[in-house]
């Protein structure tokens, strides 16, 4: 067992795990509850073995594995360092409650393809796992297109013309960006830096020239498409005509957060925090992700399409956290790497609601949504939890995060990205508190007989509830994630 259990054997059994479960839940696509069984199971484990790789390297044990190496300087290897482990720890715990609200979500809206949805599921969160043990860009990159690849079909998941659309430009804007633009930069800073592995304090030489490492940096933000920093933000929400424990995924346990901490990954190991406050482009790169941040608000206020309305919450949201490197000052890194498990647990709630409100009461805008508190009062009160975490007050979790890229504002004396971080978050409560507010109103007039308790399945309740509640704790408790978030930068 403790062999089994060496940190590197739990690195690599963890990111192998989920692509073996994959054969099995083929292979039991006529026997839907051990085909769901081996889902759960492999989660749990994986849980179990990332969490041991946390202890480990609280401990100070240093975590290294060098698979092979294709052309010289470009080799598939992992090490662990704290951003990789807070990120491996949310998206570890999160798959495992994405399963289980959507063992309730499927079946109750009896999708087709379950299978499928699945096993795409389980490659996906292995190529996260990649990501996040990454030691060099030409790994992490590897494994970023896996999963772009891997979730497509999710995606397309109902087979539609409105599916296939959203799946093209999925696809295209996905890969477009990452050839074009990330590919590119890799290459660039191989040739500048003579090094593509992660490195405490940047890879650039002392006295390398500015003008192209700030060409890289345009390269980098533009190129990680799954960050969704304006102009390349449109396929998050034309990929909301999928399932909903698919937007789970893209939102809150992958793709998205993938994004942002590849952002912050380069950031703070090829550039370096010092050397990235010199260059030309940083700045102008920092004001349009606060632009996105207010723009993508704006249109979310517009939005009566309860999911399209989270998409573009979304696309503001992770635009705090690449604000939050491009700040360039540790509380900004630090404020960035909590926002990542904060909005993951506030947006996952929100969009597990959006599903038990489809599968209860088949409603999808946020017009129809008078009085259904009465009916879901679980749900809505989760969803209310989720929307003050998202918005930035306690109770809940974002509450921390917030404060530092606040205060990693001040230091940088960006006082400009300060007041688009508060007015975000007086929008934050313009297009989200009205929806819990709207569901708690009266809809029965007087004499009349209120409508009964309706609620989801109880596997997506108990992961909404769990969720939300997580929320809470976050908040409340908030020093491991906080202590992980400061290891990053001292």
């Amino acid at each position: 067992m403790d062999i089994l259990f060496a940190p590197t054997h739990s690195l690599l059994i963890s990111m192998l795990l989920p692509l073996l479960a994959v054969i099995g839940i083929i292979v039991l696509d006529r026997r839907p509850n051990l085909r769901e069984a081996v889902s759960i199971g492999t989660s749990i484990i994986v849980i179990v073995l990332v969490f041991n790789l946390y202890r480990q390297f609280k401990a100070g044990v240093a975590v290294e594995l060098s698979l092979f190496e294709i052309l010289p300087g470009f080799a598939i290897a992992f090490k662990l360092e704290a951003l990789g482990m807070l990120f491996a720890l949310v998206a570890a715990g999160l798959w495992l409650v994405t399963i289980v609200y959507a063992i309730g979500y499927m079946r109750s809206h009896h999708e087709e393809n379950q299978t499928r949805f699945y096993a795409c599921f389980a490659i996906a969160i292995g190529s996260v796992l990649g990501i996040a043990y990454s030691a060099n860009l030409f790994t992490l990159f590897v494994f970023y297109e896996v999963l772009t690849l891997s979730t497509y079909p999710l995606v397309t998941h109902a087979g539609t013309a409105e599916a296939k659309r959203g799946g093209r430009t999925y696809l295209g804007i996905l890969l477009g960006t990452s050839i074009v633009f990330f590919l590119f930069a890799i290459i660039g800073t191989a040739v500048i830096a003579g090094s593509l592995d992660f490195k405490a304090g940047g890879i650039f030489p002392e006295g390398t020239p500015t003008a192209i490492p700030s060409l890289l940096l345009l390269l980098f933000v533009f190129g990680v498409g799954k960050a969704a920093i304006m102009p390349f933000h449109r396929w998050l929400p034309a990929a909301m005509v999928a399932p909903t424990p698919v937007s789970a995924l893209l939102h809150a346990v992958a793709v998205v957060k993938a994004g942002v901490f590849t952002l912050l990954k380069i950031g703070v190991y090829i550039f370096g925090l010092d050397f990235m406050s010199t260059l030309a482009t940083t700045d102008i790169l920092l004001y349009l992700a606060g632009a996105s941040v207010l723009i993508a608000s704006l249109i979310a206020m517009r939005q009566d399409n309860l999911k399209k309305r989270l998409a573009y919450s979304t696309v503001s949201q992770l635009s705090y956290i690449t604000a939050g490197v491009l700040l360039a000052t540790e509380a900004g890194v630090i404020g960035g790497a909590m926002h990542i498990a904060m909005h993951a647990f506030g947006k996952i709630t929100l969009f597990f609601c959006a599903g038990a409100i489809l599968v209860a009461l088949h409603k999808t805008r946020v017009s129809e949504l008078r009085g259904i508190g009465w009916q879901m009062p679980i749900t809505m009160l989760a969803f209310l939890i989720g929307t003050i975490s998202i918005i930035g007050l306690p109770p809940g979790g974002g509450t921390w995060s917030k404060w530092y890229l606040l205060t990693g504002a001040l230091e940088a004396d960006h006082i400009a990205i300060m007041g688009v971080l508060m007015i975000s978050s007086l929008l934050n409560i313009a297009y989200l508190m009205p929806i819990p507010v709207l569901a708690f109103l009266p809809v029965a007039k007087q004499g009349e007989v209120k409508p009964p308790l309706h609620e989801a399945p109880w596997p997506s309740l108990l992961a909404l509830t769990f969720t939300a509640l997580m929320s809470i704790v976050l908040f409340l408790y908030p020093q491991p994630l906080f202590e992980l978030a400061a290891a990053i930068v001292n």
